[in-house]
């Protein structure tokens, strides 16, 4: 018993902090919301470190329903410090637009947990567990202006599509649990690698891959992310953007090389199915949006395609490219979502991308970090969104599948089109808007932000630190 609180205690202090949070919420003074905002940056901080406080423990917990490995351990690192920087940015603007509501903080914190439980799944059951409670505080928090059409709109739009998934998901669980007789992932694992490649465990792999693919907004089941981008709230749809597509393309990760990896072959073609899907659906939406946040849903679907792309290989180098694509990524996403929430004009938010326009004359600095987040999306040497992209597709590549990189490396060329026409309109055109003074934590979070993605991460210590963490990472799952 002692063993496993010890193994669970980050997820703990997640539940017992939103229970907590909640009570006080409801009981609480007129700055209760600012309180729950900083009381849950601050608890996200503890979770993402406290695997390393406590020494970075390992081993089963709940009789294997969940595992705790190396691999745990650096998603939810990523998790806690992306929910926080979501936290922090969502800030100003629920003030400004009369949101602030303490539930915010504790929908985070339980979302995040779910992610948790997501990242150390070792069965379908807490599979399943993990995704629909990160899901339903993702459904409230897409339509969470109850008085913006566009809002409840994305919400209900996110929550039926959701139900689609979960029942693609569910389907899939129960063709598996069928056709192998276990929900724990070691035990299917060793009735495929008997019974190697049958239609009712494909069957059943395919659906589980589906509903999966949902949660990373992966082509063919992209079609709920635009509209949910451009009608949530801006924090939420930055929030969208960073930690939860992280959380479930590590569990893709642990799905494919748990359970299944006895039949590569056949998982390894869904993998590469979607990843072309996603790349070419992104590449091409994106050309003709003229609003940011439905620019970033498709470069959203084109990135999830890009990190797909290694996991196809089926190999170690595979994982470990997805770990420092994504990781690349979520630093990106949110350093862009903070400086899209700087875009304020006197009279409201703006969110075209015409709006930019004159950017560099009235607001240099923020051109200029733009500027540098739109080229490590485009994969930009010194940047490191150009490492991510060069770690993401080698591992395909000695995998032999070439012909996948070079689609990903088409799509890319593609991308930056629409990547370039947005630094084209902040730096050549005519000047249309003037923003009003930044709040400090946007400011902070985009600087910060801009910073990490600088090639300084490349000097020896940091970068040496940072592979190790991501090599065990990988290495837990093989």
């Amino acid at each position: 018993m002692l063993q496993t609180l010890s193994l669970f205690a980050p997820e703990l202090l997640l539940a017992v902090s939103a229970s907590l949070l909640l009570g006080f919420g409801f009981w609480g003074g007129k700055d209760r919301a600012g309180f729950a905002r900083y009381y849950a940056i601050a608890i996200l901080v503890i979770f993402a470190l406290s695997s390393f406080i406590l020494g970075r423990p390992e081993g089963m917990a709940f009789e294997g329903q969940l595992i705790v490995d190396g691999f745990s351990h650096y998603v939810k690192l990523i998790l806690g410090l992306a929910a926080a920087a979501a936290l922090l940015f969502s800030k100003s603007y629920f003030e400004t637009e009369k949101l602030e509501r303490y539930e915010y903080s504790v929908l985070t914190l339980y979302c995040v947990l779910g992610m948790s439980i997501m990242a150390s799944a070792n069965t379908l059951l807490s599979l399943y567990i993990g995704i629909e409670m990160q899901s339903l505080a993702l459904y409230v928090m897409a339509a969470f202006n109850r008085d913006s059409l566009r809002a409840s709109e994305a919400g209900l739009k996110y929550f039926v599509l959701g139900a689609l998934s979960s029942g693609l998901l569910l389907y899939g669980a129960s063709l598996i649990y069928g056709f192998t007789g276990s929900l724990e992932f070691a035990e299917i694992a060793a009735a495929v690698s008997e019974s190697g490649t049958t239609p009712g465990i494909v069957a059943g792999m395919v659906f589980l891959l589906c509903g999966l693919a949902f949660k990373i907004s992966a082509a063919p089941f992209h079609m709920w992310t635009p509209d949910v981008y451009e009608g949530s709230p801006t924090p939420v749809t930055g929030f969208f953007s960073a930690a939860p597509k992280f959380a479930a393309m590590a569990l893709i990760a642990r799905v494919l090389v748990g359970p299944f990896e006895g039949i590569t072959e056949s998982w390894q073609q869904v993998i590469i199915v979607l990843s072309v899907l996603s790349m070419v659906v992104g590449a091409f939406g994106a050309l003709q949006q003229t609003n940011i946040k439905r620019l970033m849903a498709y470069s959203s679907i084109a990135n999830m395609g890009y990190a797909l792309v290694p996991l196809a290989a089926g190999t170690m180098a595979g994982v470990q490219g997805m770990l420092i694509f994504m990781s690349i990524y979520v630093i990106t996403v949110i350093g862009i979502f903070a400086l899209i929430l700087q875009m304020r004009i006197r009279n409201g938010m703006v969110e075209q991308i015409s709006d930019l326009a004159g950017l560099s004359t009235s607001n240099r600095g923020m051109a200029i970090l733009m500027t540098l987040f739109m080229f490590s999306l485009m994969g930009i040497p010194p940047l490191l969104g150009f490492f991510g992209k060069l770690f993401a597709f080698l591992p395909a590549a000695n995998a032999g599948l070439m012909p996948l990189v070079v689609i990903a490396l088409v799509a890319s060329v593609i991308g930056a089109f629409y990547y370039l026409r947005v630094i084209k309109t902040m730096w050549f055109d005519e000047e249309r808007h003037e923003f009003v003074e930044a709040p400090q934590n946007l400011r902070f979070l985009s600087l910060v932000s801009g910073l990490l993605i600088l090639p300084l991460l490349l000097l020896p210590g940091i970068s040496t630190g940072a592979q190790g963490l991501i090599t065990r990472a990988a290495e837990s799952l093989f």
